[in-house]
């Protein structure tokens, strides 16, 4: 496997991405019932998106803590966070949830911030070098 020494950018991003996913899994996993409410969400999606959140958000961490990584756990995070602003765009497009206002925002609002951390890792991960082994 190719190793890479990550550039500071693709750590910070990977930081940053691993504290908002954690913020937002306890939020979701603790609140579900009464974000349900408001954002018109089924409250187990809630709590799932939640469970799933945490230990993703405790990985990206440790990745971002790493001066080195493997290249293709970096591009599996990179393509993760696309597909999950994919099916975020699904979930409203669907049929399936009848989100109220706040709901559509809320959704909305966490893909764009995915779609950036997304691109910060890009970007980062074009910018780390790769190491010889």
């Amino acid at each position: 496997m190719m190793t890479i020494q990550s550039s500071p950018l693709l750590r910070q991003a990977l930081v940053a991405d691993a504290t908002t996913s954690g913020a937002f899994g306890l939020m979701m996993l603790i609140g579900a019932g009464v974000l349900s409410g408001a954002f018109g969400l089924p409250e187990m999606l809630l709590r799932v998106v939640g469970l799933v959140l945490l230990p993703y958000a405790a990985f990206i961490g440790w990745l971002g803590l790493r001066e080195e990584i493997q290249k293709p756990v970096a591009w599996a995070v990179v393509l993760g966070n696309a597909l999950w602003v994919v099916d975020s765009v699904l979930l409203l497009v669907s049929g399936w949830v009848a989100p109220t206002s706040a709901g559509y925002a809320f959704v909305i609002a966490q893909a764009l911030v995915v779609l950036m951390y997304a691109e910060f890792q890009f970007v980062g991960l074009r910018r780390s070098e790769t190491i010889a082994t």
